[in-house]
């Protein structure tokens, strides 16, 4: 999938779509990639001169990488929201120019609850991993002002 299409799958936007491309490696595995480009708003200030990625924003890739896991019939109707993140991991910092190539495994479910483990990594070197967990929460449970 590319960008567009993710759009079909995700509520994110521009500047906070942080996935250029995925592909579904089987029924438990993601993986996603995505190049930082050199005007990111959050490199920017963090720092000047030394534009490294926020490792919160390392986190976010990996869990939009890992939302391609949650049925595609759930997220029509159902929003995946963050609940927690485990053990996180931070090995190696993250520049502009670099590709973040995520792969995510699906952990597994309780209810709503979908747990994710996800590895980040630049030319093959490991920057980030964690476990992530997300609630599914109904569209019509959300807060919409129009």
């Amino acid at each position: 999938m590319n960008r567009e299409e993710l759009k079909q799958l995700m509520p994110h936007r521009e500047p906070m779509l942080l996935v250029d491309e995925s592909e579904i490696i089987d029924e438990s595995h993601v993986q996603s990639k995505y190049t930082i480009r050199e005007n990111e708003f959050f490199t920017t200030g963090h720092f000047p001169g030394y534009p490294v990625v926020p490792g919160v924003i390392l986190c976010e890739i990996m869990a939009q990488a890992g939302v391609r896991l949650i049925p595609e019939e759930e997220l029509k109707t159902g929003t995946a929201f963050y609940a927690a993140i485990d053990n996180a991991k931070f090995k190696s910092s993250v520049f502009p120019g670099d590709t973040v190539v995520t792969v995510a495994h699906l952990a597994g479910r309780k209810g709503p609850a979908v747990f994710i483990d996800a590895k980040a990594s630049v030319n093959g070197k490991l920057c980030c991993m964690g476990r992530l967990t997300f609630m599914i929460v109904p569209n019509d449970k959300l807060y919409n002002k129009e």
